[in-house]
């Protein structure tokens, strides 16, 4: 069983949020990188690539979602490692 690296733009709830949010990934998950982006006309979003067991691959996204502060996940990429 290997581990695959995910690459997922987060969309918050509030730009204000997005620390809080990147602090929540990095305890329920292996944050291997992240990046705040902005998008349009103030509003940012947090790009991650976190790291998990190719086991629970497609579960990512729904754990995503449940982060507070979280109002949706578009996943990027997905790479064995």
């Amino acid at each position: 069983m290997g581990n695959v690296s995910i690459v997922a733009k987060i969309f918050p709830e509030d730009s204000a949020k997005i620390e809080g949010i990147k602090n929540e990934i990095s305890k329920r998950m292996k944050l291997a990188d992240s990046k705040i982006e902005d998008i349009a006309f103030g509003a940012k979003i947090l790009m991650v690539m976190v790291i998990v067991p190719d086991n629970e691959g497609g579960d990512i996204e729904s754990k995503l979602k449940e982060i507070p502060g979280v109002s949706e996940v578009q996943i990027d990429d997905i790479s064995l490692v």
